[in-house]
């Protein structure tokens, strides 16, 4: 028998355990069980999801709770439709993440990575994985996801990194990777490239200087405007638009570039706005990416090709700091600048513009601003060797891939997305100027000649170099989203053809949010047709991002961040308030964070348990919006657990030792046995229509509609008449009984993928109780619909009696009636029909809508005053006098009339007010309008019943 309180965290973690220790969630060629072997639709085919690996420096957030949830779902769906699941577990090595990890430890220490050497801080990376690198991977496993542990990869593994010097080796031999000088996102604290993904841009104030540049033919100047004036030392033209007369006539000419004595061209291109600032734009190709496309169509021209490097003038360091000049360059870069931080030189250029009468004008602006998301250092344009795929080639055959339909987008909406990124996609620069990653397989000699291979010895044997010759490998490493590009086939074994990449790849479906279309999804799609000549996975589900309840995006420096975990476990008020202040160096943040947590939280959070979290999910998963969640929705579906729960343990409590029949005995079926049957197979049918479709909203709809509303909050009163008669003869008692159990179980199976603890702990109680206990639930067969249990004249006679039932306790409602009171009923204009329904439920009336007596009136004019409901055509009437104090409920009539009255008024005069209408919110005024809208309605019902009592 079930405990009497349902307490998921006694539950759930046992369960986990138990599946994980038991290999349930490895693949599987045969059904485990009986009941699994005797499934209709057991096809055996593979289906496949690959986690997107989280970092392993990471901890669950209310994205993977999501997610996660999602992916979950699906394969135990899947798996208990009798395909051959798995889901592939793992994480990302995360290279920039995890090495400021183990940077900021050593710098506790009073050290940097460089006192310990490559080798040795390496090593101290791998130390940390091996203690700390675990903990989203428990994590997963709290939020119950029934990932394949046993075969868990993690990018760096040796058969994850002998996949990518493969890959990295084949596409430099065809061309497809090369080494070139071009513009990256450079962060200046770190030391390396990051991609676009790693950069946020926020907007910022500011200000825009107006720079004099002289015109060399003595006839003036023209004034350039710009946030960045440290970087005109690194100038090679001006810009004006060629359509722009004010300018046309200067094309050619020449100006002086201010403090450096250099001459730089004035060019025409459409790149210069005439309608921004002076319509001049200084063109620095090193530093700034729109002017290096301007560079790249005017390099040719003799007036910049003639200049220093050919215009392309890096004039910062790797620290962001103005550069010294080499010797060949002489005074390029004027000495006063050299060596001061780009921020510092920015002051001393714009004081010496100043003085030599060249700064125009200062304006404040606000601008959008590029940080590091890692080190929150404002990211430079930096110009620098590094390694890069050329994408053009391999993006052809993933555009087609889509456009053909080979890959599904759902929603379909977001393959536009992808077509304009890869239709105007730009060549990846895969190199990382770190230590922690796949090191690039690269050699040079001493005269930087590059020989690629997939290790030293390679290199060698394939160029026949001599063994004095040294060699030093390039030690920067690939871009984590390189690995991760292969990670559908890498993780299944390739390069070697292994049985499960044989057959799970390609695999089903991918899940996965908006935000990383670019960056992961159309590389693996590229990477697939690439290595594997098949797409990576048929379907691409997008997801929106986890928003609080307000639709503002989670943060810590809002203070609004949810925690999978807590909402599972629970926490209390001051380690919460400690948890969102904790890392927060303003202290008036911390202290607002702090003072709203407290309001909004009073007593913490309560413990949910894992089910309640992933039906809320579920619930929410409307494809591709973005999720708002608040408590109030988790708290009500942690009702529902409990509803399920207690419903559990009626059926278990009046079927436990009883006869519920076996397949050779008689039953007789009630309507209402009947009638849940059906409502059973359509949800059946719904639910599985959904999951089918990524529409896992619809699913937990259904079946919060079908549990809460037909099954529990009907059925189970319906069989209660039955199950409680003591004339009841054994063939009904067997049926409804059996349909119990047998509604009870088949329930917590279409249940289980989305809550699969509460269903486990159910379903083996209710497999106990009949005595064929089962191995696990998820295993077992996933309940399939059947045409021939539609029914209706059950449906038909169930809804009419719904229709009596509730017609009554409206008017019990409306007249302040005890709900238990039984009352005599007159019926008026029955049919021969109803009068039928009213002897075949005549049990069900009595004890549900608590029917005193029935009296059928061939004259409605016979029947007393009597308030009135309708059922089609007929009427249910019940006779007011005696059942009421006339003037007590006369007196609490005209009480609560007042009040509406007075609550009305005051809502239709701040709704007359014009002031109110025209300024406040719309959502504020149409909330106003549906508020004078209901009480207006409200009042009209309560004016119907004090007419109709004074009548009495």
């Amino acid at each position: 028998m079930l405990e009497k309180n349902y307490n998921p965290l006694q539950i759930e973690q046992s369960w986990y355990q138990r599946w994980e220790t038991a290999g349930y969630f490895a693949p599987r060629r045969k059904p485990h069980s009986a009941a699994g072997a005797a499934r209709e639709t057991a096809t055996n085919a593979p289906y496949c999801i690959m986690i997107p690996p989280p970092n392993v420096t990471g901890s669950l957030h209310m994205g993977h709770g999501f997610n996660n949830t999602v992916m979950d779902t699906l394969i135990r769906y899947r798996r208990m439709t009798g395909e051959q699941t798995l889901w592939q577990p793992g994480t990302d090595h995360a290279g920039i993440a995890t090495q400021m990890v183990v940077e900021r430890q050593l710098e506790a220490e009073g050290k940097t990575r460089h006192h310990l050497g490559r080798e040795a801080f390496i090593q101290r990376v791998w130390d940390w994985k091996a203690e700390s690198g675990g903990q989203i991977t428990r994590q997963l496993r709290r939020l119950g996801s029934s990932l394949d542990w046993a075969h868990e990869r993690f990018t760096m593994d040796e058969g994850l990194s002998t996949a990518v010097r493969e890959v990295f080796v084949r596409l430099f031999e065809e061309g497809l990777i090369y080494r070139g000088k071009r513009l990256v996102n450079w962060d200046p604290i770190l030391h390396t490239a990051v991609s676009d993904l790693e950069v946020l841009s926020e907007e910022e104030s500011g200000h825009l200087w107006d720079i004099r540049y002289p015109m060399t033919n003595g006839t003036g100047s023209l004034t350039v405007s710009t946030t960045r004036p440290e970087t005109l030392l690194g100038d090679c033209a001006v810009a004006v638009n060629p359509e722009d007369e004010r300018y046309r006539h200067l094309i050619g000419e020449f100006v002086e570039l201010p403090l450096t004595g250099r001459r730089i061209p004035v060019i025409a291109d459409p790149h210069a706005d005439p309608e921004m600032g002076t319509g001049c734009v200084k063109i620095t190709p090193a530093h700034d990416f729109n002017d290096h496309e301007v560079w790249l169509r005017h390099r040719d021209e003799s007036a910049i090709a003639d200049q220093p490097h050919g215009g392309l003038i890096n004039v910062l360091t790797a620290s962001a700091a103005i550069r010294a000049n080499t010797p060949e360059e002489g005074a390029l870069i004027p000495d006063a600048y050299v060596g001061l931080d780009r921020y510092a030189a920015r002051k001393r250029i714009l004081a010496d513009l100043e003085a030599a009468g060249l700064l125009a004008a200062t304006h404040e602006h606000k601008l959008m601003v590029p940080r590091g998301d890692r080190s929150s250092a404002v990211i430079e344009p930096f110009l620098t060797d590094q390694w890069y795929v050329r994408v053009a080639p391999l993006a052809e055959p993933a555009i087609r891939a889509v456009e053909v339909g080979d890959i599904r987008f759902y929603p379909d909406n977001w393959k536009n997305t992808y077509f304009d990124w890869m239709r105007n996609i730009q060549d990846w620069c895969i190199s990382r100027q770190i230590w922690w990653g796949h090191r690039i397989p690269a050699w040079y000699d001493a005269e930087g000649n590059i020989y690629v291979g997939r290790d030293e010895a390679e290199v060698r044997a394939r160029h026949q170099l001599p063994a004095d010759l040294q060699l030093t490998q390039d030690p920067d490493v690939l871009d984590t989203w390189f690995s991760s590009a292969l990670w559908p086939f890498s993780t299944l074994g390739w390069p070697e053809q292994t049985e499960r990449l044989r057959t799970f790849y390609p695999t089903a479906v991918l899940i996965t949010g908006f935000d990383i279309i670019f960056f992961w999804v159309a590389r693996m799609i590229m990477m697939g047709l690439k290595f594997m000549d098949a797409v990576p996975f048929r379907d691409v589900y997008i997801h929106g991002l986890v928003r609080d309840a307000h639709g503002h995006k989670m943060s810590k420096s809002k203070g609004n961040v949810l925690d999978p975990i807590d909402l599972i476990d629970g926490i209390e008020l001051e380690p919460l308030v400690a948890k969102r202040t904790r890392g927060l160096m303003q202290t008036h943040i911390a202290e607002k964070i702090a003072k709203q947590t407290r309001k909004d939280y009073p007593q913490g959070i309560p413990s949910f348990g894992t089910d309640a979290l992933r039906f809320t999910f579920a619930v929410l998963a409307s494809t591709g919006r973005d999720i708002k969640f608040d408590l109030g929705r988790i708290e009500g579906y942690r009702n529902f657990c409990n509803k399920l729960w207690n419903a559990a343990r009626f059926i278990l409590m009046n079927t436990d030792g009883q006869d519920c029949g076996t397949a050779n005995e008689a039953v007789e079926l009630s309507a209402a046995d009947r009638w849940i049957r059906a409502r059973l197979n359509t949800t059946i049918g719904q639910v599985r229509e959904a999951l089918d479709h990524y529409r896992l909203d619809l699913a937990a709809q259904a079946l919060y509609e079908f549990t809460w509303n037909h099954f529990c909050d009907w059925y189970l009163e319906l069989c209660k008449p039955v199950l409680n008669n003591p004339e009841a003869s054994p063939e009904s008692l067997r049926g409804t009984r059996q349909t119990l159990v047998r509604t009870l179980e088949a329930l917590l199976r279409l249940m289980h993928p989305i809550m699969p603890f509460i269903t486990e702990e159910i379903w083996q109680k209710v497999h106990e109780s009949a005595g064929q206990p089962g191995d696990t639930i998820m295993l077992a067969p996933c309940p399939v619909a059947d045409s021939s249990l539609a029914d209706a004249d059950a449906d038909s006679e169930v809804d009419w009696l719904q229709a009596f039932i509730l017609g009554m306790r409206r008017i019990k409602g409306e007249m302040n009636i005890p709900p238990g009171k039984p009352l005599p009923v007159l019926i008026a204009n029955a049919s021969a029909q109803d009068r039928a329904r009213i002897d075949s439920t005549r049990a069900y009336l009595d004890f549900l809508a608590r029917t005193e007596s029935i009296t059928l009136l061939d004259d409605e004019r016979q029947a007393p005053e009597a308030a009135m409901a309708l059922v089609g055509e007929m009427k249910i009437l019940i006779p007011m006098a005696g059942l009421i104090d006339k003037d007590a409920e006369l007196a609490r009539l005209e009480k609560d009339i007042a009040r509406l009255e007075a609550d009305l008024k005051r809502v239709g005069a701040k709704l007359d007010n014009p002031s109110f209408r025209d300024k406040a919110p719309a959502a504020v005024v149409e909330k106003e309008r549906k508020r004078h809208d209901e009480q207006q309605a409200a009042l009209e019902q309560l004016s119907d019943q004090r007419e109709r009592i004074s009548r009495l």
